[in-house]
């Protein structure tokens, strides 16, 4: 039976807790499913920085190259976000492991569930059925690109590049993934304007061809902003560069009514990370409320990347009846008052009583945080 090696970066904020109750379910999945992880834990980020003054040290960057797969919690920390002079920031770790790792692909799905239509803010005639995955360009673009502030704050600059192979790469994943859903690709980018952008046009119009069943259109990015909102049920799959992806994903995330939902992968030719979309929010550090499901299906995508699908789609299937039986937290639901270990022990019991009815593990246990998987 082959060992998947899972680094764990827990992180900051409630990145530690969501990832704690993440682990604890791939401990049942592991049972349940007769696989076999290799869990290891390792610092980034603020508490990297506190500990040994650097946000990605060597061995945690080491450690992530040799795993199969890194689940990833969040980073951030209201002491260096609120220090406009720090010279070291959480931020730098995140982004030098995706570039290190060669992250080329940010994926994020996002998806209405019924149960959660009144939860967002938008019409639920426009949400319902919305199911869309989002390919963002992850390591190149304005973001990784040569910036310069002059010594008198009198100007600054960001350059933003992209070469034909950064566009390639990840535009063939978003064809590939098209192929196993509605057959679609939206190109979001602002080609009336960014040459850069009139270079996404040009590669993703010549690999389209490579996938004949595919339909390929394209929207500006503003009018793409705008299009989520009025009529997000019409993309299937979304592709575009890094910072437009940055913002439009997070503008979806309304769409299932809250920002806890929301699970992430991040691919690259040898490597991969999975990490919840919701950051660290440190306002609720602690205090058991933070919705640990953004978490648990990025866990999914990582198994389903590994392979394990039957496990992949069992957590899927038993989030799902959380959320369908309202066992969420408060963000979800202000009248609930399950707590973030509780909701996770409602999929666990789901796991075991759909896929383990000889378990030896004792859901009553679990529910007390009592059980040795945990």
């Amino acid at each position: 039976m082959k060992t998947h090696k899972i680094a764990v970066l827990s992180g900051d904020g409630i990145g530690p807790e969501v990832v704690f109750e993440t682990v604890k379910i791939l401990k049942v999945i592991e049972k349940v499913f007769d696989y076999n992880f290799a869990f290891e834990d390792a610092l980034i980020g603020a508490i990297a920085i506190d500990e040994t003054g650097n946000p990605l040290p060597d061995n945690t960057l080491q450690l992530c190259k040799d795993a199969d797969a890194v689940l990833f919690g969040s980073i951030g920390d209201p002491k260096y976000d609120n220090d406009p002079n720090a010279k070291v920031r959480p931020e730098q770790g995140l982004l030098k492991l995706r570039k290190e790792l060669g992250l080329f692909a940010n994926i994020r799905p996002i998806k209405a569930y019924n149960s959660l239509l009144s939860r967002s803010p938008l019409k639920k005639s426009r949400i319902e059925g919305t199911d869309m995955v989002i390919f963002r360009e992850l390591i190149n673009g304005i973001y990784f690109g040569e910036k310069f502030t002059a010594e008198d704050f009198s100007y600054a600059y960001d350059t933003c590049s992209y070469s034909r192979a950064d566009i390639e790469q990840i535009a063939h994943l978003a064809f590939q993934e098209a192929t196993k859903r509605r057959k679609k690709v939206t190109l979001v980018d602002k080609a009336n304007v960014l040459d850069t952008s009139r270079l996404w046009r040009k590669v993703t119009t010549e690999i389209s061809k490579e996938y004949p069943d595919v339909e390929l259109d394209f929207l500006f990015v503003d009018n793409a902003a705008m299009q989520l909102i009025l009529n997000p049920k019409q993309f299937d799959v979304i592709l575009t560069e890094n910072m437009f992806g940055d913002i439009i994903s997070d503008e979806g995330s309304v769409i299932g009514g809250s920002i806890g939902l929301l699970p992430s992968a991040s691919i690259g030719l040898e490597n991969a990370l999975f990490e919840p979309i919701h950051g660290s929010y440190p306002q609720a550090k602690g205090k058991g409320i933070a919705n640990p499901m953004a978490s648990i299906l990025s866990a999914a995508m990582m198994l389903r990347y590994l392979g394990l699908e039957e496990g992949a789609k069992a957590i899927e299937d038993a989030v799902e009846n959380a959320i369908n039986n309202l066992i969420v937290t408060s963000d979800l639901d202000e009248t609930s008052d399950y707590s973030t270990s509780v909701v996770a022990n409602y999929v666990i019991k789901i796991l075991l009583n759909e896929h383990d009815h000889d378990s030896y593990f004792n859901f009553e246990n679990i529910m007390m945080g009592k059980s040795t998987i945990i």
